[in-house]
């Protein structure tokens, strides 16, 4: 097998490997929760395969609100073991993930009429950081009405009666995911996208295989596994009755949750803010980023195609009229959005609940077949969602197989760092970032692009501007050579096959720099089909593609 096994070049080799091979564990879906269990498995030293139908990150993965947060709400639910374990987990994905799971203050204005009260948020907030065992530093402080408007000029004060300010992490959840499945794949696991399962393969009774079509290229192959488990997200209920026919007992409920963004000069917030809606017992947020600041999120019950949610006309205005009641001197309209994204919540139904009413904690549900499937739960706990799934493959397979499984580790990963993410500390991210604007001053780059670019891939960047500094004959223009590097890393490091995957989620700029992209995505084009090889009528077809989702996320 070629050494680099997560390079779109090597594809063809990849799915030759997984056709007829066996394996310990098959998972099915390649979302932060697929990607979790990856990792975690090769590391206990199991044979791991992972296919995905679509891209890596390609569902709810992609189109979160992009926090690493505890989920302080949830204590008016009294979900008191959740808040605790996803509050502890913050920490845990933060330091082994620095480079993408970034520290954000949060301002919770307390205001008339809000959810809690000035003492209740206190009470709440205090038992947020007790449970989630918070660094000193970062516990919360509770601000008076003068201190929120000092904080936060923007926010209304008619209505305000202080506030509360407290830590939780911003990432970017794709590339979260592609930097979690990196790590597995570095350590032997074979993962491959656009692969989907279209049949189970069964000895007896007992599932032991999969047939997976291979939409690049339009071929079959069968993967064969001791455990196969069934980690897609929204597309969990699918997968069960591809299984048994129909969904019995517990089953899915899915909501949707729509983002929009606007420009930073259009809602120039100080830090993200965590506010109440006037209209409804919810709460949103308004997170700055670099020159964009996004908004969201909706929380409605959704029954369309899984494949295709999209942000609504009622999604936007709900949104822009949330925002401005909070901030009045936005005056945002539906013409200030320059991005939105549309992601479904695969939550378990309770019957009688609203969809802001349903737990968010994970389940996992088993078949006679001895299929494993697993829904629920937060990009925050996706760490401990696999440690589960992990824990119950290994007892079985020690039960139906004796050794060597009954003899191999427990969960290794709150200790391992993923891809990119090899930082001691806080610190030695902010050196490593000064070291890295300083080389790129050499060959023409700005601090914005560098620190845009290490948030992205950590130390892997060390990998892109070695490329840059290859080109540098052959493309003089130094934002241009940094871009080819990119495109040319994200083909051969991170299984990028097409224009969406690098434009969406392995640089994430439709959603946060679609303005530019006019005379990018051209560019990413012309590059890409040179190094994948693409004929005239491919690149017409993958611009088209591109096009479609581009128009997309302003069709509203």
């Amino acid at each position: 097998m070629t050494k680099n096994t997560f390079s779109a070049n090597h594809r063809e080799e990849l799915m030759a490997e997984l056709d007829n091979d066996h394996y310990d564990l098959l998972i099915i879906g390649g979302g932060i929760t697929g990607a979790g269990i990856a990792l975690d498995a090769v590391s206990r030293g199991l044979k791991v395969a992972l296919v995905e139908k679509k891209d890596f990150a390609w569902g709810t993965s992609s189109r979160s609100t992009k926090l690493i947060h505890g989920g302080l709400r949830y204590l008016k639910q009294f979900e008191i073991n959740l808040v605790r374990e996803v509050g502890r987990e913050r920490a845990i994905v933060h330091r082994n993930a620095r480079h993408v799971v970034i520290p954000e203050k949060m301002l919770l204005p307390i205001i008339e009429g809000g959810s809690l009260g000035k003492a209740l948020s206190s009470i709440g907030l205090w038992v947020y950081d007790f449970l989630a065992d918070v660094e000193k530093e970062e516990r919360r402080k509770m601000l008076t009405k003068k201190e929120v408007i000092k904080a936060e000029p923007l926010v209304r004060t008619d209505i305000l009666k202080g506030g509360g300010l407290y830590f939780e992490y911003r990432t970017d959840d794709a590339r979260l995911t592609i930097e979690v499945m990196k790590s597995a794949v570095s350590r032997g696991a074979k993962c491959v996208n656009y692969a989907e399962v279209i049949e189970y393969l069964y000895e007896g009774k007992k599932v032991n295989g999969v047939k997976v079509k291979d939409h690049n290229s339009d071929k079959e192959i069968t993967i064969h596994a001791k455990k196969i488990v069934n980690a897609t997200g929204p597309w969990v209920d699918n997968l069960r009755k591809l299984d048994t026919g129909k969904v019995k007992g517990k089953r899915l409920h899915l909501t949707k949750g729509v983002h929009i963004v606007v420009p930073y000069e259009k809602l120039p917030i100080k830090q993200a803010v965590y506010f109440d809606v006037d209209e409804d017992d919810r709460m949103q947020f308004a997170v700055p980023r670099g020159e964009i600041t996004y908004i969201g999120t909706t929380d409605t019950n959704y029954t369309d195609n899984t494949n295709n949610p999209t942000s609504m006309k009622d999604d936007v205005d709900y949104i822009l009229r949330s925002t401005n009641a909070m901030f009045p001197n936005a005056k945002l309209t539906s013409k200030d959005v320059v991005s939105s994204w549309a992601g479904l919540r695969p939550l378990i139904h309770e019957d009688g609940k609203d969809p802001s009413e349903l737990s968010r904690k994970d389940e996992i549900f088993y078949s006679k077949s001895g299929l494993i499937s697993i829904a629920g739960g937060k990009l925050t706990g996706y760490r401990k969602m696999a440690e589960r799934i992990v824990d119950v493959v290994v007892e079985q397979l020690g039960e139906e197989f004796g050794k060597p499984y009954n003899d191999l580790p427990y969960c290794q990963t709150e200790q391992l760092q993923v891809s990119g993410g090899k930082f001691k500390s806080d610190k030695s991210v902010a050196k490593y970032i000064s070291k890295k604007v300083s080389e790129a001053k050499e060959f023409g780059l700005g601090k914005k692009e560098t620190l845009s670019l290490i948030r992205k891939y950590g130390r892997n960047t060390d990998v892109i501007f070695e490329k840059a500094n290859s080109l540098l004959t052959q493309i003089p223009d130094a934002d241009e050579r940094l871009l080819m590097a990119e495109v040319w890393y994200g083909i051969n490091h991170e299984l990028c096959c097409n224009l969406n995957d690098f434009l969406i989620r392995r640089t994430g700029r439709l959603y946060f720099e679609r303005q530019t992209l006019d005379k990018v995505y051209p560019q990413v084009a012309d590059e890409m089909a040179k190094l994948l090889d693409w004929s005239a009528k491919k690149k017409k077809v993958e611009l088209a593609t591109f096009k479609k989702e581009y128009e997309s996320v302003l069709d509203f």
